[in-house]
């Protein structure tokens, strides 16, 4: 894997200059085309890179926010990624130009509301589609967005969205490897000591945990000091 590192002495430096970075990559792109796309995933660091990300000179009225992943939850439950994406974007004045795109998961047919999510995609990144930044994060066990180890979700190449297998007690819906690899832009945002172990065997290609099985060209990682160790 070919990555370009930024490790930070804080979780709040980390995530102040991912949001940086990632704004950097949309301003690029709405130069060039008339809007832009972005997938985030969920977590505590990825929440203060968001509310950081909303307050940047970013034309978000031409950004559209999908989710990498997302619990079945009822709307507007703690377990909710996005409850915690909508708490972040609203810390911006301008929060009504956010264009965030939520996964279905409150859908009564969830492998046909999967099917949409993709579809929508399409339309706004081509078919198939291609995101220009995806962002990711990492579990201590391995695991990237709801790829999990040992669900049958990471064995799916058929399509860009999946239905994975409870995972601490909630199914999830989730982008697949196919549909991550794609993408322009991938970023990794990693903190925590606990993600020491995890983050090495990331970085060296351990394809025995699932966050080592994603292939793109060139990553990027924000990544703090307790996870980069020396």
């Amino acid at each position: 894997m070919n990555t370009n590192a930024y490790v930070g002495e804080t979780i709040d430096e980390v995530a102040r200059e991912a949001a940086s970075w990632i704004a950097e990559r949309l301003a690029a792109r709405l130069k060039r085309k008339p809007d832009a796309t972005l997938a985030v995933s969920g977590g505590r660091t990825p929440w203060i890179m968001l509310r950081h990300l909303a307050l940047l000179p970013v034309e978000w009225s031409r950004v559209h926010i999908f989710q990498v992943d997302e619990r079945l939850a009822p709307l507007g439950h703690e377990d909710r990624n996005l409850t915690h994406l909508g708490a972040a974007l609203s810390s911006s004045p301008r929060a009504e130009l956010f264009r965030v795109h939520p996964m279905p998961v409150e859908a009564s047919d969830l492998v046909r509301a999967a099917e949409d999510y993709a579809h929508a995609m399409e339309l706004l990144a081509g078919r198939p589609p291609r995101l220009d930044v995806i962002h990711l994060g990492l579990g201590a066990d391995g695991h990237t967005a709801s790829l999990v180890p040992n669900d049958p979700v990471l064995k799916v190449n058929d399509r860009d969205i999946a239905m994975a297998e409870p995972y601490q007690g909630r199914r999830r819906m989730t982008l697949t490897y196919r549909a991550i690899e794609r993408c322009e832009h991938l970023v990794w945002v990693v903190t925590g000591a606990d993600k020491r172990e995890a983050l090495n065997r990331l970085v060296t290609g351990d394809r025995s945990i699932p966050a080592g099985c994603v292939r793109h060209g060139h990553s990027v990682f924000f990544v703090d000091r307790a996870a980069a160790g020396a």
